[in-house]
């Protein structure tokens, strides 16, 4: 998982436009009849409206940018020299547009202030993440995914907003003896969090 951080603004500015028209561009399913946010990974990775008007043409690429989106920090191309490479560490080689369920959610942090939106994904998903570095506990045990199909226990020993140093703790004796290792922020589970590995 990686995650990926916005402007509040500038989210804040597409969603306006969204609200704002009548007519969206239909996604994999067909037509669509409400505003959303497509998050677009090519040049550079942004956020923008689905919202069509009179105002532009352009249709959604991967290949074009307009620098009114609401890009994700560091992979800017009108800003970020190094955007492709973090691009490339965030998603490899996939590149694509897809449609979002999070306008309400994202709208709802806005409305409480936040200056950024930080969505987690996996290259397939796209989630918004609330959670900080100074919500978890250094020294709290946590479950993380083990890439095996089940999760490690593991010890947290720093954080901040978007990866984990965590070793791993009451596991079977091979597994404990790793050196401590970076997850993602959001692959933290508390022992009792039932979300799927």
């Amino acid at each position: 998982m990686a995650i990926l951080k916005f402007s509040a603004s500038a989210v804040a500015a597409q969603i306006a436009h969204a609200r704002a028209c009548k007519t969206f561009l239909p996604n994999w399913n067909g037509p669509v009849d409400r505003p959303a946010l497509i998050l677009i990974v090519g040049t550079g990775v942004h956020l923008r409206s689905n919202g069509i008007d009179g105002t532009t043409t352009r249709i959604v690429t991967t290949e074009q940018a307009d620098p009114s989106f609401a890009f994700a920090d560091g992979m800017n191309p009108f800003r970020d020299t190094d955007w492709m490479a973090q691009r490339r560490m965030t998603f490899r080689d996939l590149t694509g547009q897809f449609y979002t369920d999070i306008l309400d959610d994202v709208q709802v942090l806005i409305d409480r202030g936040r200056g950024a939106i930080r969505l987690a994904t996996d290259g397939h998903s796209i989630r918004v993440f609330v959670r900080r570095a100074s919500d978890y506990l250094i020294g709290g045990t946590y479950e993380v995914p083990s890439g095996l199909g089940g999760t490690f226990r593991v010890i947290l020993k720093d954080a901040c907003d978007t990866f984990a140093i965590v070793q791993n703790c009451g596991n079977c004796e091979d597994f404990d003896a790793m050196q401590p290792y970076r997850v993602p922020l959001d692959a933290l589970m508390e022992i009792d969090d039932r979300r799927a590995a």
